[in-house]
């Protein structure tokens, strides 16, 4: 089955008939309601929040977010969505924008953000001029500027490859964002989803991080880890960090340089040292 992003621009693929049978199906509603809710567990802010909904579309994101108890602004690169959304008598006020030319909003304006199957979008180059690239770090970076300081930002995407992840995870991060990569039920073909969960700076005293309690991120290497663990254990060696591994390797090294030194002084020869 061919990706929405793979058949046209979202501007077009989201057409009038479109976007009124992908708000009027129950089970998109369903998945939707689902997803905002754990973007917004995971963001873990205050009732009566400012929230950016980043690719609201119709607003089916939205509606969560005001039962909830929050305020949110929601933008769209697709007139129809938008035009679906305000038959609907929603709470949020809804703008007509390309993410990928950036979020048109005066720095600090919002508390958080959010943004549910939209920014796998960015990674596709639908004309010859659209570097995704340079789309993705607009986007990260007019973002971390709307949001104030210690603002947070979840977005669920469906990355098409695991160069979409790194690229979307790097623009994040020379942004100036924090965080990282949340997935749940990784070994779900079908359930299988991907959370991107960032901060724009550390958070006041009285107020919490992100919630991360119970989840699990970058499994396959934690596995990986606990394995190498236990067998360490099993075989009656201490378990030692990281650091302290590098740092064995590092004088190890050292020591074998100074040895091959020592034999090429002696022999008149020089000798590569071997690792």
């Amino acid at each position: 089955m061919s990706r929405p992003e793979d058949l046209a621009p979202p501007e077009i693929f989201y057409n009038d008939s479109e976007s009124k049978k992908y708000t009027a199906s129950t089970r998109v509603q369903h998945i939707q309601a689902k997803m905002t809710l754990r973007a917004l567990e995971l963001l873990n802010i205050p009732a009566n929040s400012f929230v950016l909904d980043v690719g609201c579309g119709s607003g089916l994101s939205g509606e969560i977010l005001s039962e909830e108890g929050h305020m949110w602004c929601g933008l769209d690169i697709s007139p129809s969505m938008l035009a679906t959304g305000l038959t609907r008598e929603l709470d949020g006020d809804l703008m007509l924008q390309d993410m990928g030319v950036g979020v048109p909003f005066r720095a600090g304006s919002f508390d958080a953000a959010i943004s549910i199957s939209a920014i796998q979008w960015l990674c596709n180059a639908d004309t010859s001029y659209n570097d995704p690239k340079r789309r993705l770090m607009r986007f990260f970076n007019t973002l971390f500027s709307s949001l104030r300081k210690g603002g947070k930002f979840c977005a669920q995407f469906y990355p098409k490859n695991d160069q979409q992840v790194d690229d979307i995870l790097q623009a994040a991060k020379v942004a100036g964002f924090s965080g990282g990569l949340v997935i749940d039920d990784p070994e779900s073909k079908k359930n299988k989803k991907y959370y991107l969960v960032l901060s724009s700076g550390a958070p006041r005293a009285d107020e919490s991080q992100v919630n991360l309690e119970g989840v699990t991120m970058d499994e396959q290497e934690r596995s990986l880890r606990n394995a190498l663990q236990k067998r360490r254990a099993k075989n009656g060696k201490e378990i030692e960090s990281n650091k302290t591994y590098i740092m064995r390797k590092k004088e190890l090294m050292k020591r074998r340089g100074r040895k091959v030194a020592m034999e090429s002084k002696f022999t008149g020869r020089k000798r590569r040292p071997r690792f």
